[in-house]
């Protein structure tokens, strides 16, 4: 079981830019020479988080830096993978479930050898200084949210053939670069964890991922990466009217205890405009 190696302190804006896009000016050199984060190293193999469980509800979290993390989610026998990368905000220390009647346990694993930002109690004090880093950090979050929204979708299409080529297309938006050859997603993930991230047995990866090579959509190259060879899946807009086509009208029916729905939703967006800026 791996455990994390600590090393020298950096300055997190210089390590992650983009933390301080909402930043500009004196205000920006000052983030960036102050906010300072211990870092560690992991080498691949089994994350043992289990040293991480006293952490504090004031740590914020976890920042990758570099590397590829696999968080497994494990139910009956059923296991669901997420990927991390570069950019994710992480807590290992947080209970898989915090209900009693369903069991859910959690394995994380390194796939590449990576670097995280221990964004710890200290940090949270500084951090106040800087809300724009916050509101970055919260964006990150919610990014998360939205690719595994959007990997849950891809696991309910119809074929593993085909969830297979949307999920590599859907890694390349992140990871992915641009070659002659077609569109590289450096990622050398086996059949299993592939399988987990579609909802797919193993065999059934390794018989829809040989369909797609004899088709010439995909390539495994020598290194473990992938080489991803004519057009993504499509999207169009016949493709969502399709999908929306059986769609009941309200999936939860609202609640109306405060008058005119059209009221409450002015009332809202006042709460979200600057005074004097609304036409």
């Amino acid at each position: 079981m791996l455990k994390a190696t600590p090393t020298d302190a950096v300055r997190l804006l210089e390590a992650d830019p983009d933390l301080g896009a909402l930043l500009t000016g004196q205000r920006r050199q000052e983030a960036e020479r102050d906010l300072v984060v211990r870092v560690h190293k992991l080498s691949v193999g089994l994350w043992d988080v289990s040293r991480l469980e006293g952490a504090g509800a004031d740590h914020i979290g976890l920042l990758l830096l570099d590397g590829v993390i696999a968080r497994e989610v494990i139910v009956a026998d059923h296991v669901s993978a997420e990927l991390l990368g570069p950019g994710d905000l992480l807590r290992p220390w947080q209970p898989a479930s915090k209900a009693d009647l369903l069991p859910v346990d959690v394995l994380w694993s390194v796939l590449s050898p990576s670097a995280f930002a221990v964004l710890d109690r200290r940090f949270a004090g500084e951090l106040a200084r800087w809300p724009e880093v916050t509101a970055a950090l919260f964006e990150r979050l919610s990014e998360r949210s939205q690719r595994l929204a959007t990997t849950q979708a891809i696991s309910q299409l119809t074929r593993v053939d085909r969830r297979l080529k949307a999920l590599l297309w859907h890694l390349a938006e992140r990871w992915g670069r641009v070659s002659g050859d077609g569109v590289i997603v450096p990622l050398a993930l086996t059949h299993r964890i592939l399988g987990q991230l579609v909802g797919a047995r193993r065999p059934t990866v390794s018989t829809a991922l040989g369909e797609l090579a004899e088709r010439g959509e995909l390539i495994r190259r020598v290194d473990g990466s992938w080489v991803l060879r004519g057009s993504p899946p499509d999207a169009s807009a016949l493709g969502r009217r399709r999908a929306l086509a059986g769609r009941p009208n309200d999936l939860m029916r609202p609640v109306r205890r405060f008058g005119d729905q059209d009221r409450q939703d002015d009332d809202f967006l006042a709460t979200l405009t600057p005074t004097g800026t609304r036409g």
